[in-house]
C-alpha cells in the first residue's frame, strides 16, 4: 500500500488558521489608503471588456500572480496545472495534453469526447476557444490570467453558465524588448519561452514569441522492447503580433499563432484502486505500466489561427471589431484498459485499444462592440457576436469498434448590451441583456438514421450593484442568468448505439460579497453565492454497457464561499492565498446511470432495462471539489549592489471530490496537495533571474480521474520535477 507523504488536512487547517489570523490582525486597522500609498500592485481585469481595477468590479474574480504563472509552467506543465491555483477553479484531463476539462464553482463537464460542450468558456486574446482541443492551446508570453466565477451571460462568447478563464498575451510595445525564460529538469524536461519586439517603423510595433517544451520518455512499458517507452512529449508554439496606429483614431492588432504537439496520450493504470478503498495499491508504479495495446499511446496535434482586433475611436465612443479563425487537427491513441486482458494487473475482462481523431476543425468568430468613452456617470456598450464551426471526429478500434466517422456543425449568433451608472460617489449599478440563438447539426456519413439537428434561443441577463462603505471597503451584489445551448454526443455511434442529445441548460445565480484593502499591505475579497441550474447537462460515462451518454437532470443546486487575499507584511515578503467551499447537489429523483462492475456503490440502486443502475438524486456534481485552497509566499533579502536572494513557494489543496455521477467508495478522492519551491538570485529590477526549482516537491501520487467500466483504472498527476531556470529580461 502506498502512503501519503504529506497531511493535506493539516495544510488546510494551517491555511484557514493563517487566513483567519491575518484578517483578525488587519481588521482593527482599517485605513484610508490610496494606490500610491499601497504596498500592493493594482490588479487589472477586463470582466466588463474594459481595463478596470479588480476592486471596483462587482463580480467574483481572481488573477494569478506573474511569478506563480512562471513557476507553474517552468516544469513543462500544460494548462491543466492551473487547477486549484485560485479558489473555485478546477481542471483535469483524460486526454493527455489536449482536451482539458474545466470546472468553476463545481460546474463543469466530465465528457471526454472531442465534441464535448463545456459550461466554462476559455478566452484567448479576446477570442473564444470553444472546442476542447482549442482550450489546450499552450500558454506562453502571457500578460495576465483572469478567472471570472459565475455565469457571464451578457458580454462573452457562448457557454458561460459556470464562468470564464481569460488569457491575455503581452502586446507589442514601442520600446525594444527581449525576454527569455528557460529551464531544464528531471526526465530531460526542458522549456524555452522567449519573445522579442519593438517598433518596426513609426506607428508599427511587432512582437514575436515562441514556446518549446520537451520531456523524455520516462515510463517503462514492460511489454514493449526497450525501456522508457512513453510519457514524453515535444510541444512547440509561436505567435506573431503586429500593432499599428496610423492615426489617433485607429488602433489595429493582428495576431497569427500556431502549435505542434507530438507526445504521449493519457496513461491509464488498471486495478490500481482496491475495491472498498479509494487509494492507490501495490499495482501502481508511477514509472511502469504493462500495455499490450495502444502502440505506446501516441498523441499528435497541430493547429493555427489568426485574428484581427480593430478599434476606432469616434471621440465619445469606440467601435471594436474582432475577427478570428482557428483550425486544428490531430489524434490520440491509448491502451484504455490499462493492462492486458487475462493477465493483469488484476482482473481485466477484455482489451480496449482505441484512437480518436479530430479532423479539419474550422472555427470562425466575429464580434462587434460599440462602447462609450466619455468618463461620465453613465457608461454603456452594445454589440453582436457570430460563431461558426465544423469538424469531423473519427474513432478507430484496433479489434473493436470498427472505424466510425461523424460530423459536427455549430452555428450561434447573439446581440447584447450593458450599461453602468454611478448613482452617487458611493453607489453604482450595472445591468446587461443578451439574446442568443444556438443550433447544432450531427451527421453520420452512410447512416442518416443517426443524424440529429437541434436548436434553441435564450435571453440571458445580469444585474449588479456596488456600494463603497469607505474608499477601501466596498459591498457588492450580483444576480445573473446564464445559458448553454443544447448538445449532441455522438461517440456511442461507434458502438452501434444512437447518439444522445441534451436540451439547453440555464442557470440563475445570486452572489454577494465585499472587496477591501484593509491596510496599505493587506487586500481581502470574499463572496458568498448560490445558484440553480435547470435541465443541467451531465455526461454519464462508463458503467453498464460502457456508454457515453448525455443526460439532463431536472435541477442542479449549489452554494458556496470564496476568499482571496494578498498580504505584504514586509517590503520583501508577500503572501497570496485563497480558499473556496462549494456544496453541489443533483436534484432529480428519476435520474439513474450505469455503474462500475468492481466497485462499492453507496447510492440506492434499481434494475432498469436488465441492468443495475444508481439513483443519483442528492449526489454532488462530478469533479466538483468541495474545498480548494491555495497559498503563495515570496521572501527576498538584498544581495549585491543591485540584486536579491529570494525564495518563492506555492501550494494548492483539493478536498473531497466525487469523480462520477454515482457515488462509490473507490471513485472519491480527498486531501490532495501539491506544492512548488523556487530558490534563486535576481536583479532588483527583475531583468535577470537564476534559480533552482521543484514542482510537486513532496512527490505526491494523486488520483486525478478514472475509467470505471470493468477494472478500477485510474490516471494520476504529473511526477516531481526538479530543475534549474534562467530568466533574462522582463
Amino acid at each position: 500500500m502506498l502512503h501519503r507523504k504529506f497531511n493535506g488536512r493539516q495544510l488546510l487547517v494551517t491555511l484557514m488558521s493563517a487566513a483567519s489570523a491575518t484578517a483578525l490582525l488587519a481588521a482593527p486597522a482599517i485605513a484610508q489608503t490610496s494606490p500610491a500609498d499601497s504596498k500592493l500592485d493594482v490588479i487589472i481585469i477586463t470582466a466588463n471588456q474594459r481595463e478596470e481595477n479588480l476592486q471596483n468590479v462587482p463580480v467574483s474574480a481572481a488573477t494569478l500572480p506573474a511569478e506563480q504563472i512562471a513557476s507553474i509552467f517552468a516544469s513543462g506543465d500544460d494548462v491543466v496545472s492551473l487547477a486549484a491555483r485560485v479558489p473555485a477553479l478546477y481542471a483535469e484531463s483524460s486526454n493527455g495534453r489536449v482536451a482539458p476539462r474545466f470546472y468553476i464553482r463545481g460546474l463543469g463537464n466530465t465528457d471526454f469526447d472531442l465534441a464535448a460542450s463545456q459550461p466554462v468558456s476559455v478566452i484567448m486574446d479576446d477570442v473564444v476557444m470553444e472546442n476542447v482541443v482549442l482550450k489546450s492551446t499552450p500558454i506562453f508570453d502571457v500578460d495576465r490570467v483572469e478567472v471570472y466565477r459565475g455565469p457571464q451571460g451578457t458580454l462573452f462568447g457562448r457557454n458561460t453558465t459556470a464562468g470564464i478563464i481569460r488569457f491575455t498575451s503581452r502586446r507589442p510595445t514601442e520600446a525594444a524588448e527581449a525576454r527569455l525564460a528557460a529551464s531544464y529538469g528531471t526526465y530531460g524536461t526542458s522549456t524555452i519561452d522567449a519573445a522579442a519586439g519593438g517598433t518596426l517603423t513609426p506607428g508599427v510595433q511587432v512582437r514575436a514569441s515562441g514556446l518549446w517544451q520537451h520531456r523524455d520518455n520516462w515510463i517503462d512499458n514492460t511489454r514493449t522492447r526497450g525501456e522508457e517507452n512513453l510519457g514524453g512529449y515535444d510541444e512547440t508554439a509561436g505567435r506573431l503580433q503586429v500593432a499599428f496606429k496610423p492615426n489617433d483614431k485607429l488602433d489595429v492588432l493582428l495576431n497569427v499563432h500556431g502549435r505542434e504537439l507530438d507526445g504521449t496520450a493519457a496513461v491509464f493504470r488498471a486495478n490500481v484502486i482496491t475495491p472498498g478503498t479509494n487509494g492507490l495499491n501495490s499495482n501502481y508504479n508511477r514509472d511502469t505500466v504493462s500495455f499490450n495495446g495502444g502502440d505506446n499511446n501516441p498523441q499528435s496535434y497541430s493547429g493555427w489561427g489568426a485574428s484581427a482586433n480593430v478599434a476606432y475611436d469616434f471621440g465619445d465612443m469606440v467601435l471594436t471589431s474582432i475577427s478570428a479563425y482557428e483550425s486544428t487537427k490531430g489524434s490520440s491513441r491509448g491502451d484504455i484498459d490499462g493492462g492486458v486482458a487475462g493477465v493483469g494487473p488484476g482482473f481485466i475482462p477484455f482489451d480496449s485499444d482505441t484512437r480518436d481523431g479530430l479532423d479539419n476543425l474550422d472555427q470562425t468568430t466575429q464580434e462587434l462592440r460599440l462602447a462609450s468613452d466619455t468618463g461620465g456617470a453613465l457608461s454603456w456598450q452594445v454589440g453582436a457576436f457570430y460563431f461558426d464551426t465544423d469538424y469531423t471526429i473519427t474513432t478507430v478500434g484496433f479489434g473493436f469498434p470498427p472505424s466510425t466517422t461523424v460530423q459536427h456543425a455549430n452555428r450561434s449568433w447573439a446581440v447584447f448590451g450593458q450599461a453602468s451608472y454611478a448613482v452617487s460617489d458611493a453607489l453604482s449599478v450595472t445591468g446587461g441583456l443578451r439574446y442568443t440563438d444556438d443550433s447544432k447539426d450531427f451527421n453520420v456519413p452512410g447512416n442518416p438514421a443517426n443524424n440529429r439537428s437541434i436548436s434553441d434561443e435564450h435571453v440571458s441577463w445580469d444585474l449588479s450593484a456596488m456600494y463603497d462603505l469607505t474608499s477601501d471597503f466596498a459591498l457588492y451584489a450580483r444576480v445573473a442568468d446564464g445559458f448553454r445551448g443544447p448538445s449532441i454526443q455522438g461517440r456511442d455511434v461507434a458502438f452501434f448505439n444512437p447518439p444522445s442529445v441534451a436540451q439547453s441548460e440555464t442557470v440563475l445565480s445570486w452572489e454577494a460579497g465585499f472587496k477591501s484593502q484593509l491596510t496599505d499591505s493587506f487586500r481581502l475579497n470574499a463572496a458568498a453565492y448560490t445558484y440553480e441550474v435547470s435541465d443541467i447537462q451531465f455526461t454519464a460515462v462508463g458503467g453498464a454497457g460502457n456508454l457515453v451518454q448525455l443526460v439532463n437532470a431536472d435541477k442542479g443546486k449549489a452554494w458556496g464561499l470564496e476568499v482571496d487575499a494578498e498580504w505584504a507584511p514586509l517590503e520583501n515578503l508577500v503572501f497570496t492565498g485563497g480558499i473556496s467551499y462549494v456544496d453541489t447537489k443533483i436534484n432529480d429523483s428519476n435520474l439513474a446511470v450505469g455503474i462500475c462492475a468492481q466497485c462499492t456503490i453507496t447510492d440506492p440502486t434499481a434494475v432498469i432495462g436488465g441492468s443495475r443502475r444508481a439513483l443519483v438524486d442528492g449526489n454532488p456534481f462530478p469533479n466538483a471539489p468541495e474545498t480548494i485552497a491555495n497559498l503563495t509566499a515570496r521572501y527576498s533579502i538584498p544581495f549585491g549592489s543591485d540584486g536579491e536572494l529570494f525564495a518563492f513557494t506555492d501550494w494548492s489543496y483539493q478536498g473531497k471530490t466525487n469523480l462520477f455521477l454515482y457515488e462509490s467508495t473507490e471513485f472519491q478522492t480527498n486531501d490532495q496537495v501539491e506544492g512548488g519551491l523556487k530558490l534563486g538570485w535576481a536583479k532588483s529590477d527583475g531583468s535577470l533571474e537564476i534559480a533552482a526549482f521543484a514542482r510537486n516537491i513532496t512527490d505526491e501520487d494523486n488520483i486525478k480521474g478514472a475509467i470505471d467500466f470493468n477494472n478500477n483504472t485510474a490516471f494520476v498527476n504529473e511526477p516531481r520535477i526538479i530543475g534549474v531556470s534562467l530568466k533574462i529580461g522582463n
